[in-house]
């Protein structure tokens, strides 16, 4: 499978980011890409308003996924990326989509909502409640993941042991010490403590770090993109995960039962 990452700085109009983003579908295509990922909230972004992300929500037969659903269609290019959707009581979902041939064919609402390091996402944002679903492209069964759920390894163990053979993490990093880091050491443990691939795409801009990545099975880096837009690919390939999986079976050899998702909260 062929994977491009879509790095940008998400504008404050969604008009501006719709424009961005078909430009980003159509180079994919032109690539020969089967899979597009692009960053976290892209609707809207102004670092001086974090409540736009409510203020800008659209329902996913709006007109900012309209036109990319419209752009989809009569090609095999599956694209995924988050944005906010209203929840009908003055709050919002962070729901990663994932679309092919003008239709929606998966949606996830993220679970662990980023309330630390100073931020608040829960302020605006409503949880969701559902272990994402996976979603087949070009072979692979991929998992779905949102930015801070990177943080809990359980969230990626669980898509791994549901058939994950790779993960893909819109995010939106926000910047700050060591926060660079931690996005390194994170993604990189997700995809080697489950012989996955991982496929991080993250805003850049003023407020985030940028630094997409491709992560192979085995822990290595095999795509980077810098501070700033860029649009990356890379080749994933089966033999590789069939090699890790076989010097490395840490699914099979694990001790523990399956995560599941808390009722309480």
């Amino acid at each position: 499978m062929k994977v491009a990452l879509g790095q940008f700085a998400v504008a404050r109009e969604w008009p501006v980011n719709a424009e961005t983003c078909l430009g980003l579908m159509a180079r994919a295509q032109e690539g020969g890409a089967d899979l597009l990922v692009l960053p976290e909230g892209i609707l809207a972004r102004d670092i001086a308003d974090p409540d736009l992300v409510l203020k800008a929500a659209q329902p996913l037969d709006g007109p900012f996924m309209s036109q990319l659903l419209a752009a989809s269609r009569g090609n095999s290019l599956t694209t995924m990326m988050s944005v906010h959707t209203p929840t009908g009581d003055d709050r919002a979902w962070n729901v990663l989509v994932a679309l092919r041939n003008g239709e929606i064919i998966a949606q996830y609402r993220k679970l662990h909502l980023y309330d630390a390091f100073s931020m608040q996402e829960s302020k605006n944002v409503t949880p969701g409640n559902e272990v994402p679903p996976l979603v087949e492209v070009a072979g692979f069964n991929v998992g779905l993941m949102t930015c801070y759920d990177v943080r809990f390894p359980e969230m990626a163990r669980r898509l791994a042991l549901d058939g994950a053979e790779v993960m893909v993490l819109p995010a939106a990093w926000v910047k700050g010490p060591l926060k660079e880091a931690h996005w390194d050491v994170l993604v990189t443990a997700r995809a080697l403590e489950n012989t996955a691939y991982m496929v991080a795409v993250g805003e850049c801009g003023e407020r985030n770090i940028g630094n997409s990545m491709v992560v192979d099975p085995l822990g290595v880096a095999i795509a980077r993109a810098a501070e700033g837009p860029a649009l990356v690919f890379a080749d994933l390939d089966k033999a590789r995960l069939a090699h890790a999986r076989k010097v490395l079976p840490v699914l099979e050899n694990r001790c523990f039962a399956t995560p599941q998702l808390r009722r309480d909260k």
